[in-house]
């Protein structure tokens, strides 16, 4: 059975010890509490054999990674604070065990070095890794709602000082190889192919580590109570402004390496596994933990029953903004060369700059080198004409939302390209069959929906319609994560799943403004509910005049509930369309942006602030969630789960809430049902618990069983 283990020590002629980890049956090492007898028996034989051995590098026998985390799963087991505060202790047993070992210890990390994986490095007496793009080292615990629980509070601090150990553990960050060794979390970063041999040089230097070296500053900022009272006091200012109060995890996070720096290293490490335990609970970490698994999940899903078929070669029609970023993530991240195609040689150029811009940003950020930048730029090329067609696996249309130019495009795609290419439109409003409607091949016609910026934001609507192949719908799902893209596949049906959701809400922020609230009021109160931006922000952001053109085709396709106040008009009028006017419900200059209290007299308001911030919050969310049920129904998404990666993907819904559903099953169905009948008595019908909401509190049913 020796083969079923996670941990194999072995000793070489020379008396040096190899703990090589490989984790039977899973692609990626992750560390499970079932491994603590393994490693019982590990220290028992180096126990033996301790005064003969030089010393011991822990590495990882997976081709690509080092260690990837602690298993996440063994949280969702854990039924109380208590159990969840063992398992912390348990690992950080362990970890101090191999850091008390009396001969030196090396971790020799190639690939992801992450959470429990750098916990386990910490308590090593020196760290080499190879420089190579994969691997990556972070402590990302903050992502789930949870401070690093096996010693990562209390052993970064103390071997790179408190400013940039705050900085990680506090933003979840990863740290690529260089800016490891910089940084001093680790001694060496080396070509893999002598990560072995220089962990082996490191045994020389012996068991005594050197303590971090700290500058004038940081003697200054945390060598003195004052000080590091300084370093905290702007650390909680800073994390609450981005936090809000909505994620506990950040607060607890300073509380430990505080206390560990103030009550030393073992009440620190106590302290620490009794705040893990309690995070583990919470309902925060509880819905950030279900995103995380929805998302392992989803990546080992394509749609349809198809096999996907490989894109090796891409067109992307338009130059715009929107034709840039996708480009952009099909070279850098799909790895896929695209031609781009524009009526005028402007718009290619146009295009080529933007990814030109986020290239050298990346370079001068040191991420990429210059001939990085320059083999990148070299996977893109453009023109007005239809050369390069007839090898493109997908041609993906970014161009203006007109139907009969969609169509045109169509034309063109099954006139100039192979008969198997795959026509994938950018659309946010058009229905995709009606795109599709003149197509010779529709079955190769699909939906592809960015969101802006495509380069940064993560999710994709995959769109089939009617006649859409399963070929065409798996060869797009994979396709979209290639380019580090979230997709979820939803129904052909106007607005889709996300800007469906989005658009009663926005209606409904527009309403509360019209209430004479103020735009601050209102921004905030979404703010502090936990979205990115508030809505008024947000529309600035799309565009007053984008919306105003989505709005009539929702109301076309889907009624009278998507009708929302007539404030469009008036504003575009005046000449708001939004930031990138530099004039909307705000006015811009450079990054600052203040509200336009003119925008008052436009819309004929007298603002005053009476609704609470709770009260405004609750008033814009229950329409997204009264439209998310109805989506579900209809089929436009296909379970809960998508509607939620959906939401906190596609518009930011609050991820500590776990997603629309997540969030109707923990205040309760029968509780939304009673909200919405209490908003419907006062602001109207507009309010009413649709059939499904209504139906599932009858049964006392949940969205996820």
């Amino acid at each position: 059975m020796s083969e079923q283990k996670a941990f194999h020590l072995n000793v070489d002629e020379q008396n040096i010890a190899w703990l090589g980890i490989d984790v039977p049956g899973e692609k990626m090492n992750t560390l499970q509490a079932a491994f603590a007898d393994e490693m019982a028996q590990v220290f028992s034989e180096l126990e033996e054999k301790k005064s003969a051995l030089k010393g011991l590098i822990v590495h990882s026998l997976k081709p690509d990674n080092f260690i990837a985390g602690a298993d996440v799963r063994m949280l969702d087991a854990c039924t109380s604070a208590e159990e969840a505060q063992a398992l912390a202790a348990k690992g950080q047993q362990m970890f101090q065990q191999l850091s008390d070992l009396p001969f030196p210890v090396v971790a020799a990390i190639h690939g992801p070095c992450l959470g429990g994986g750098l916990e386990l490095a910490l308590a090593c007496d020196y760290r080499v890794c190879s420089d190579v793009d994969i691997t990556k080292l972070g402590l990302p615990e903050v992502q789930l709602g949870l401070l690093p629980g096996s010693g990562g509070t209390q052993r970064l601090p103390r071997l790179i000082g408190l400013l940039p150990s705050l900085d990680l553990i506090l933003t979840g960050k990863q740290l690529r190889a260089k800016k490891a060794k910089k940084l001093g979390v680790v001694d060496a970063s080396v070509p893999p192919t002598i990560l072995l041999e220089v962990a082996k040089d490191f045994l020389e230097k012996g068991k005594k580590r050197k303590a971090k070296k700290l500058s004038k500053k940081e003697v200054l900022m945390s060598g003195t109570g004052l000080g590091r009272k300084v370093i905290f006091d702007q650390a909680a200012k800073k994390t609450n402004e981005k936090t809000r109060g909505n994620y506990p995890a950040a607060d607890a996070i300073l509380d430990v390496i505080r206390y560990g720096l103030e009550k030393g290293m073992k009440k620190g490490l106590e302290n620490e596994a009794k705040r893990f335990g309690e995070l583990v609970m919470t309902s925060e970490s509880k819905a950030l933990r279900s995103i995380f698994f929805a998302i392992t999940e989803m990546k080992k899903e394509f749609g349809s029953d198809a096999q996907p078929k490989a894109v090796d070669n891409a067109v992307v029609l338009g130059g715009g903004l929107m034709g840039a970023g996708i480009t952009h993530v099909t070279v850098c991240k799909a790895k896929v060369p695209v031609r781009i195609k524009d009526v005028a040689n402007e718009g290619i150029v146009n295009a080529l700059n933007y990814n030109f811009k986020l290239l050298e940003k990346k370079r001068k950020r040191r991420i990429i080198s210059k001939a990085d930048l320059q083999a990148q730029m070299l996977q893109m090329a453009g023109g007005t004409d239809f050369t390069g067609f007839a090898k493109a696996d997908v041609v993906v249309e970014a161009v203006f939302e007109d139907l009969s130019l969609k169509q045109q495009m169509v034309n063109d795609v099954e006139t100039n390209a192979k008969p198997e290419t795959i026509f994938a439109t950018n659309t946010s409003s058009i229905p995709i069959a009606q795109i599709a409607e003149k197509a010779e091949r529709p079955e190769n016609v699909v939906g592809l929906h960015y969101f802006s910026p495509a380069d940064k934001m993560p999710l994709v609507e995959v769109i089939p319609h009617e006649g859409t192949s399963d070929d065409t719908i798996a060869t797009m799902v994979k396709f979209a994560r290639k380019q580090g893209k979230t997709p979820i596949v939803v129904k052909d049906q106007a607005g889709f799943y996300v800007n469906r959701i989005l658009a009663p809400y926005m209606n409904e922020a527009a309403n509360v403004l019209l209430s004479n609230e103020p735009i601050e009021a209102l921004d905030n109160a979404l703010l502090d509910f936990g979205f990115p931006v508030g809505p008024i922000t947000l529309l600035d952001e799309v565009g007053v005049d984008i919306g105003a053109k989505i709005m009539p085709i929702l109301v076309a396709e889907l009624g009278e509930r998507f009708q929302g106040p007539d404030v469009f008009d008036k504003l575009l009028n005046d000449g708001r369309k939004g930031r990138k006017t530099g004039k909307g419900f705000y006015t811009y200059k450079g990054k600052k942006k203040s509200v336009d209290s003119s925008m008052y007299s436009v819309l004929g308001l007298k603002p005053e602030a009476k609704m609470s911030e709770k009260d405004i919050a609750i008033r814009c969310a229950l329409p997204m969630l009264n439209e998310a049920v109805r989506c579900l129904d209809e089929g436009i998404i296909r379970s809960p789960r998508d509607g939620d990666i959906g939401a906190i993907f596609g518009i930011g819904f609050p991820p500590f809430l776990g997603g629309p559903f997540r969030y109707m099953d923990t205040i309760g169905i029968k509780k939304v049902v009673e909200l919405m009948n209490q908003h419907a008595e006062k602001y109207g019908d507009r309010f009413a618990p649709c059939d499904g909401l209504l139906t599932r509190a009858g049964l006392d049913e949940t969205f996820y069983k």
